[in-house]
């Protein structure tokens, strides 16, 4: 069997490099192996110097190094097994379909289909990659833009918008994975203050993407609101969804009502059919709150947390601006709301994000601590949101306008929808200091999620992406 691919896998060591390299040893299709090294120089093996990530230097290297058809990429060093005719099956489907790259599920870890709008640099295409060789060449005789840790990043969005990049759904191999961390330890990685120099990369790089696209928005264009327009029952209100938190519901109400301001309040809780003693604990607060606690009980039984907001929003108590407060979460200070509100009536924005701190049930900070997204710049945010994960809380909106756009009825990315079609047309607002103590416990629905749960959420940002990319390139 002819050799098809020649194989680039990572050196951290020795002993490390040769148990992945043996791995390909058998296999007919492979021809060279070739190592990416950051410190260590390997002996009398072909290399290519990474220095701390996979530049754009690095991907250009591969290019001109590989000879074969397929280039198959390595990235991480973790302990991996191919399964039977692995890599015979990879390059039958890549000449099947004539795709730029494929990519397969792993033992216990299956991988989700690329999508248009996949513009997150975190998508998980497996550890082992297969690239076309003539499509990587294009890459490379483009002279593309220098990032220091956003070559594949680059790499892949480039080969994105030249054909298909694939996803076979068989498990074609093993990976004992280095990285145990939970869902919910892993998903703060993006905002940690040690990765700034990384985010702002592969920033540019998502940026760069989009302008060739065509779909890159103008921060220039976007519109502010009149914040003195129409009539409404109080200022503002803090909206709460909630089911079944009987534990965490009356100190997020206790919350809101400690909240010292110069106009008037509510509190709207969406008591979404709790079966539990949610109820009670609403009515026990609202006591002596009066009708500035409002409990909505809806109709319907099919509500997720979106359509409990959309319910909200609509409801004709709703104030003027609507402030998110979850179930068992709290304010930082008493001041939040006045902060909020002074910050909408002067920036006259369509939506205000602030700033979190993790923290466990006792209030005891967790890392990486204060989360204030400063990835959000006034200038590119609202295109920089396609490629990140959330845009951060308390999540703030300007009724008119968020009951014209609407929250999708699920329970997953319905504040990361209308952020995005607002942040399309609108001006956000951001505040950088910490309004929200965001409290991590068992109780929470994202604290470890399965591997599944996790594909179906990312599989619904995606589609959430590619209906916002596909409308900014109408627009």
């Amino acid at each position: 069997m002819t050799p098809r691919i020649d194989c680039f896998i990572p050196y951290v060591d020795e002993r490390q490099a040769k148990a992945l390299s043996r791995m390909f040893d058998d296999e007919p299709l492979v021809g060279d192996v070739i190592y990416l090294s950051n410190d260590e120089q390997p002996e009398d093996a072909p290399f290519i110097p990474l220095h701390k990530a996979l530049s754009t230097s690095a991907v250009i290297s591969m290019a001109h190094a590989a000879e074969r058809d397929y280039l198959m990429l390595c990235t991480t060093a973790s302990q991996i097994t191919l399964g039977y005719r692995a890599l015979e099956r990879m390059v039958g489907l890549a000449d099947a379909t004539q795709a730029v790259m494929v990519y397969a599920d792993r033992t216990g870890t299956p991988t989700i289909d690329y999508q248009e709008g996949a513009l997150r640099d975190d998508f998980d295409f497996g550890p082992l990659v297969l690239i076309r060789r003539t499509a990587l060449t294009e890459f490379a005789d483009l002279k593309p833009a220098e990032y220091t840790f956003a070559g594949f990043y680059q790499m892949r969005l480039f080969l994105s918008r030249m054909g298909s990049l694939v996803h076979i759904p068989e498990c074609l191999y093993d990976e004992k994975e280095l990285d145990t961390r939970t869902s919910g330890q892993k998903q703060f990685d993006y905002v940690d203050p040690r990765n700034r120099a990384i985010q702002i990369d592969m920033e540019r790089a998502c940026t760069d993407h989009l302008r060739t696209l065509g779909a890159l928005v103008d921060a220039d264009k976007l519109l502010t609101v009149n914040t003195e327009e129409g009539t409404f029952p109080v200022e503002a209100s803090v909206v709460i969804p909630v089911r079944n938190r009987e534990r965490t519901i009356a100190d997020a109400i206790r919350s809101a009502l400690s909240q010292q301001t110069d106009f008037a309040f509510n509190v709207i809780v969406v008591n979404n059919h709790s079966t539990d003693g949610t109820h009670e604990a609403i009515s026990e607060v609202g006591k002596s709150a009066g009708q500035q606690v409002v409990e909505l009980i809806p109709e319907c039984t099919d509500l997720g947390i979106g359509g409990c907001w959309d319910l909200a929003v609509r409801h004709p108590q709703c104030g003027r601006y609507a402030i998110q407060l979850d179930s068992d979460d709290l304010y930082s200070h008493e001041h939040v709301l006045q902060t909020i509100v002074d910050t909408f009536r002067r920036e006259r924005c369509a939506m205000l994000i602030g700033s979190y701190e993790l923290c466990d049930f006792a209030l005891r900070p967790l890392p990486p601590g204060l989360i204030d997204h400063k990835e959000w710049t006034a200038e590119n945010g609202m295109n920089n949101a396609l490629r990140i994960n959330g845009l951060g809380a308390p999540r703030c909106f300007y009724t008119p306008v968020i009951r014209q756009i609407g929250f999708p009825n699920v329970s997953y990315g319905e504040d990361y929808a209308v952020g995005l079609a607002i942040s399309r047309t609108y001006r956000i607002g951001r505040i950088y200091e910490s309004l929200y103590l965001c409290r991590r416990w068992e109780g929470n629905s994202d604290a470890a999620l399965s591997p599944e749960k996790v594909n179906r959420n990312n599989t619904y940002k995606d589609f959430i992406r590619t209906a916002e990319l596909k409308k900014r390139l109408t627009t």
